[in-house]
This record gives structure tokens, C-alpha cells and sequence, in this order.
């Protein structure tokens, strides 16, 4: 009985991430190919591959991308970009979105440096990821502050703290191992990372 308990949870470990990690990777494919994939399917019927729609999607991207730089297009398009962030509500999602997606494909990446924030009133640390080091703009008597996103564990939603500069200590470990530290609860500590701090 005992082996066979210990065969299931042998199976649980190795198995159940894999099957997670292929059903995420599945429904992510599904979404991105019905972009244009139903568009296509009621002029293709029975002939419509499976895949094709996240070709065309990315190929219009990248035609997209390409257009944004000819002087013409990329006129079009900032004019699209500037009435997106004057139409009321439209602009704050819209900035919301923008903003993210420059966070992590833009040339000034976001969670690109990790730091150790300690909890006010005690002597406990928490990781988390400089976001913006000039919220002066924001609000001018926050010059000396930084902003840092504090992920919450085993879930996608976080803090966002606004901390004197002299309070964080920014560490040399890489974002990815920073963030799957945090989301695990520090169980995907392997104890390799350096704690030199780059002030």
C-alpha cells in the first residue's frame, strides 16, 4: 500500500506539472490562432489547419511593426495612438495596456532589476521589482521615492509600494529566478544567486 502511495505522489510531481504546463501552452495556442483562425474557417470549412490563424496573426503583427516605421503609416498610427488616449475611459485602459506591454518588450524593460524591500515596523525583507525611478512626473514630491511591485505568492496580483530610494536595495539575481522565488513561496530556491547588492 505504501508503494503504491508513493508511486501516485511520484506520478503528482512528475506528471501534473508537465500536464499543467501543456494545457497552458494548448489553450494559449487556441486563443491565438482563433484571432484570425475564425475569420478564415467559414471561407476554408473542412480545409482550415489548425495553426494557421496564428501565422497570419503573427505575419500581421510583423506587417503591423513594419508599417509603424514608413513616415506615412507611422503618421496614421500615432494619430490612432493620440485620439486612443483622449477618448475618456478608452485612454486609461488603453495606457494601462501600452504601458504593460513596453514594460517588457520596450527598449526600458520593467523587472529588470530585483530588490529587497524590508517591511515598515519590522525586520522582515520582501522581493520585489523596481518599476519607475522617476515619479516626480507623477507627483513631484515623490522625487526621492521609487515605485516597487511586490508579487504576491502562488498567484498572478501584487502590491505596488512607493519607497524612499535609500530603502531598496537593488541585488544581482535575475528577474526570472527573483519571480519564480515569489510565486513558489522561496521553494524554487536552489541557493545559487549571488546577494551582492548594486547600490
Amino acid at each position: 500500500m505504501k508503494t503504491l502511495l508513493r508511486n501516485f505522489i511520484n506520478g503528482i510531481i512528475t506528471i501534473v506539472p508537465i500536464i499543467i504546463v501543456v494545457y497552458v501552452i494548448y489553450k494559449t495556442f487556441v486563443f491565438l490562432d482563433s484571432l484570425l483562425g475564425n475569420f478564415l474557417r467559414p471561407y476554408m470549412k473542412d480545409d482550415y489547419i489548425p495553426g494557421i490563424g496564428l501565422l497570419l496573426t503573427i505575419a500581421l503583427i510583423t506587417f503591423l511593426g513594419f508599417l509603424s516605421t514608413r513616415y506615412i503609416t507611422g503618421k496614421l498610427i500615432w494619430l490612432i495612438d493620440r485620439l486612443l488616449e483622449r477618448i475618456p475611459v478608452v485612454k486609461t485602459v488603453y495606457s494601462v495596456i501600452k504601458d504593460t506591454v513596453q514594460s517588457f518588450l520596450g527598449e526600458k524593460k520593467s523587472f529588470s532589476k530585483v530588490a529587497v524591500v524590508t517591511v515598515p515596523g519590522t525586520d522582515m525583507k520582501s522581493l520585489g521589482f523596481i518599476t519607475s525611478e522617476a515619479l516626480e512626473s507623477f507627483y513631484s514630491p515623490l522625487g526621492d521615492h521609487v515605485a516597487v511591485y511586490v508579487p504576491q505568492t502562488f498567484q498572478v496580483a501584487g502590491f505596488t509600494f512607493l519607497i524612499p530610494k535609500e530603502q531598496v536595495e537593488v541585488i544581482d539575481v535575475k528577474p526570472e529566478e527573483a519571480m519564480k522565488f515569489i510565486l513558489s513561496g522561496g521553494m524554487a530556491n536552489k541557493g545559487t544567486h549571488s546577494n551582492s547588492a548594486q547600490k
